[in-house]
């Protein structure tokens, strides 16, 4: 007979009470780029384990959502390219999602401060020197595997990986390691911002930025 886990004990019990520190609209500046940066050097301060790392979400070619994490690589905040990078294989499942659709969202979990932002937007693909720059400066190892991992297919198991590490290895074992066929990078810009700020009581701050043809309208949800 299939459990329920929803009334397991130790899940239901599991409660955490937020604290006093709010989110107002009188503290939030006009657009949400500010708070961004302040939110993400406020994490970065406090010695979290990777605070870049965001959560991918996106919706194949059928209809079906997917979410992933991955690491943000590049923030532009000002102009008309303002946006969030990471780089992946754009023949992985993300990639063909974007592809197919390129609206996603955005997630940083920041829940040691009690923390998280939503963002919603459109991915575009960054151009190849770009691409070429950022890859250039990663370490060789990493830049062996884009080489050795067909990302997201089926492989027989751990020793097809490895072989095909060992192989990409021999194969640039003399010189640079230049950027994979299908390898590159997207920059997400935002149509939409949610800051959340948890709360005591479970009535937690949602503030929401949406762009408009003339900028960024501020707006609160109910928790």
């Amino acid at each position: 007979m299939a459990s329920d886990l929803t009334a397991h004990p130790d899940l239901a019990a599991l409660r955490r009470e937020y604290g006093e520190i709010g989110l107002v609209e009188a503290d939030a500046p006009p657009g949400p780029w500010p708070l961004w940066q302040h939110w993400f050097e406020e994490i970065s301060a406090a010695g979290v384990h990777e605070p870049n790392a965001m959560v991918v979400a996106t919706v194949d070619p059928d209809g079906s959502p997917s979410a992933r994490m991955v690491l943000l690589k590049g923030v532009t905040t000002d102009g008309p390219d303002d946006g969030f990078t990471f780089f992946t294989n754009t023949a992985s499942r993300k990639g063909a999602a974007l592809a197919s659709e390129p609206r996603c969202s955005l997630l940083f979990p920041w829940h040691p401060l009690e923390r998280q932002v939503r963002v919603e937007g459109t991915a575009h693909l960054l151009g190849e020197e770009q691409v070429a720059a950022y890859f250039a400066a990663r370490p060789r190892g990493a830049q062996v595997g884009a080489w050795a991992s067909p990302q997201s297919q089926v492989v027989d198991g751990r020793a097809e990986l490895d072989r095909r590490y060992r192989e990409a290895e021999e194969r640039f074992a003399d010189g640079e390691v230049p950027v994979p066929p299908g390898w590159g990078g997207y920059r997400v810009q935002p149509a939409s911002f949610e800051f959340w700020q948890g709360r005591a009581g479970r009535m937690h701050d949602r503030l929401r930025y949406a762009r408009t043809s003339s900028g960024w309208e501020l707006t609160r949800l109910a928790p």
